[in-house]
């Protein structure tokens, strides 16, 4: 059975009002906030028959709508009442969420799968110097550091292009530097992402695409207006129309929003570029109480769900997405690859094709915070680029 199958045989619709039937009402147990189509729905209710306690899992559409959530949870201690609460946030936007107090530290000694995970998905979740009350630490990777967020999926930035196109071009994109071709003048969707476009742009230099000091990188400006110049739309959301339409003949994108289309247009194809890329991870993070209060409860070394039942429904959340089955199911019937999945075969073969090999996967960067300086570097930089 293909993934598109499994999930419209379990109905996506009908998870979410399964689901989110007791939402306005509940008050203690577990509340989850994830992305449409991120969990497969059996997984679930999996899960939901072998805990005690309350499960109310919400679907939204964006990632953006995640944050918000957790901000507004923060604006009312009321909203949270009782209950514990968990969002599934992209790593990019830990840092921010960290300096909002927005989340708390997760419990590591009690998530029974850590020791699993790899050394490099350990650290996604931590950020080195960097707390919510201000205080700066160091020693990255240390037994102190907090954990801010738990990996349970992974996905990346590739090149989805037309097949048919480049065969009559006669050749095929391999790396970032196909997209400055003069064949391809015009026929480029960009991501509407200022780190993603001057990122790639820096790896095509041999940079990084966390380089700080943007100024002293020879022919960046140049580069980024001749890219500009191969470039017909900018956007973040419906970027693979236009490659569909044969308006763009090639596209950056995610690896899975470019998957899901490669499922139901044939004449999709893309490509990890071989000089690297960038890597994303979705997050569980932990809720905190709003106003940066925590609960007694939660402060804990313990901590447990206050309506009583004595369960650590958080920990037991985050560590079913890292047991091995669950690991390999949630990468067979979604469009993104769990930190641990051991099952070759778990992964179609459209999905190993966007899988980094390991010299690929190994120049591959997560996009990391910059500094105040940086930001206004890379605003002016995309300011320029745009007005090129």
């Amino acid at each position: 059975m293909d993934r598109r199958t499994f999930i419209q045989g379990l109905g996506i619709g009908v998870l979410g009002q399964a689901l989110m039937a007791c939402q306005p009402t509940q008050t203690s147990g577990l509340r989850v906030e994830t992305l449409q189509q991120s969990l497969p729905p059996q997984l679930v209710r999996q899960f939901r028959s072998q805990v005690r306690g309350e499960l109310t899992v919400s679907l939204q559409t964006q990632s953006a709508a995640l944050f918000q959530i957790l901000q507004r949870w923060h604006q009312s201690t009321a909203a949270h009442g009782t209950g514990l609460r968990l969002v599934s946030l992209g790593d990019f936007w830990l840092s921010e969420a960290i300096r909002q107090d927005l989340i708390q530290p997760l419990p590591v000694p009690q998530l029974a799968q850590w020791p699993t995970l790899p050394e490099l998905w350990r650290q996604v979740g931590r950020r080195e110097g960097l707390r919510a009350d201000g205080d700066q630490r160091s020693a990255q990777g240390s037994e102190d550091e907090p954990l801010w967020g738990a990996p349970y999926r992974w996905g990346t930035t590739v090149i989805a292009y037309r097949r048919d196109k480049f065969r009559a071009l006669g050749w095929q994109p391999q790396d970032w530097n196909d997209l400055w071709r003069p064949e391809l003048e015009q026929r480029v969707s960009l991501l509407d992402q200022p780190r993603e476009v001057i990122g790639l742009t820096l790896k095509s230099l041999g940079e990084s695409y966390n380089r700080e000091d943007l100024e002293t990188v020879v022919g960046l400006r140049e580069r980024l207006a001749q890219l500009h110049r191969q470039t017909r739309f900018y956007d973040s959301t419906n970027y693979l129309q236009p490659l569909i339409l044969g308006d763009t003949w090639a596209a950056v994108g995610w690896s899975t929003d470019v998957l899901h289309t490669m499922s139901q247009e044939p004449k999709i194809k893309a490509v990890v570029p071989q000089s690297g890329t960038a890597l994303w991870a979705d997050l569980w993070v932990w809720a905190a109480l709003g106003n940066g209060q925590r609960s007694e409860a939660e402060l804990g070394e313990n901590p447990t769900v206050a309506n009583g039942l004595g369960e650590n429904l958080v920990s037991q959340w985050i560590d079913y997405w890292w047991q091995p089955q669950v690991a390999n199911d949630l990468s067979r019937f979604t469009d993104a690859v769990s930190p641990l999945v051991s099952d070759p075969e778990a992964n179609s073969a459209a999905k190993r094709l966007l899988l980094p090999q390991q010299a690929t996967f190994g120049r591959s960067e997560f996009l990391q915070p910059l500094s105040a300086g940086a930001i206004a570097q890379y605003r002016q930089k995309w300011q320029q680029m745009r007005q090129s």
